[in-house]
């Protein structure tokens, strides 16, 4: 028996990359899967060939009617809601802080927030329902340390990171859990700053990026999928308003290979006496 077997999840950004993957893996652990994303043609063609316990519906995750249909299209077809995973993102504003523009501000915050509190909204009264369900949120390493990440995409994750804790605490009384995973540098379509990034794309930026993790290599899609498998599954029933950070040693600090010779060089304690005897 899967780790999911029987449960209902709904996905938004499920048509490629983290989401895609995390799709894969929950049908293989016995879901059944709503697909929620913008990008129609993948959508359909993951759901059709995934089968009969997968759907695709079409969600722009800024306008609230369609993240409350996704979420009412699953309850409608299979019963209930059991894990919602708020992923749908994008890398939103660039450049100096005097070049962004208030739109670009807007629909960044609009993107990686407000569709996150849409989810949030409207999958909190079935859960609480059922008194039992779990939220996930989709944050970054970006959104716990600066210089990781543009300026508006930090501030959002941070937003993300926050809301998850406060979320929590009100859903906790219903049993319900809300979490979010921060990833790092994933070989993604989104990471490579391309929605329709080719296979040589994603491994310019698993070259590119490799050396700002410790283990020397950027993550992939189904890692992050494997963490939320875990934070979707019993395995992790007493885990609630937890931040995981999935990212390959980043934020812990620069590698060894990267600190001072001094530091990396064996050589003995020069000992210094300390008292008259």
């Amino acid at each position: 028996m899967g780790k999911l077997e029987g449960k209902v999840a709904v996905i938004t950004g499920g048509a490629s990359g983290i989401g895609a993957a995390t799709v894969r893996l929950f049908v293989s652990e016995g879901a059944r899967v709503l697909i929620a994303d913008m990008q129609e043609d993948k959508g359909r063609a993951l759901a059709a060939e995934l089968g009969e316990t997968v759907a695709f519906h079409k969600v722009n995750v800024t306008r609230e009617p369609e993240v409350k249909a996704a979420i009412e299209t699953a309850v409608a077809r299979w019963g209930r809601l059991d894990c919602l995973f708020n992923n749908a993102g994008f890398g939103g504003a660039l450049g100096p802080l005097e070049s962004i523009s208030l739109q670009d501000f807007d629909m960044t915050f609009a993107v990686l927030v407000k569709g996150v509190f849409l989810g949030l909204k409207h999958a909190a009264p079935i859960m609480k329902r059922q008194r039992a369900g779990t939220i996930l949120n989709t944050g970054s390493v970006a959104g716990l340390q600066a210089g990781i990440g543009p300026h508006v995409y930090s501030a959002a994750k941070a937003a993300v990171v926050h809301l998850t804790k406060s979320a929590a605490l009100e859903l906790a009384d219903w049993g319900v859990r809300v979490n979010c995973i921060c990833p790092g540098a994933i070989a993604t379509p989104l990471a490579a700053g391309r929605p329709d990034a080719a296979p040589e794309h994603l491994d310019q930026l698993r070259r590119s990026m490799a050396n700002a993790h410790p283990l020397g290599r950027v993550g992939e899609p189904e890692e992050i999928a494997r963490a939320a498998l875990w934070l979707a599954s019993d395995d992790s029933s007493f885990v609630t308003g937890h931040a995981l950070v999935v990212d390959g040693g980043m934020i812990a600090g620069r590698p060894w290979r990267k600190q001072p010779d001094l530091w990396r060089t064996p050589r003995p304690i020069r000992m210094y006496r300390l008292d008259n005897d």
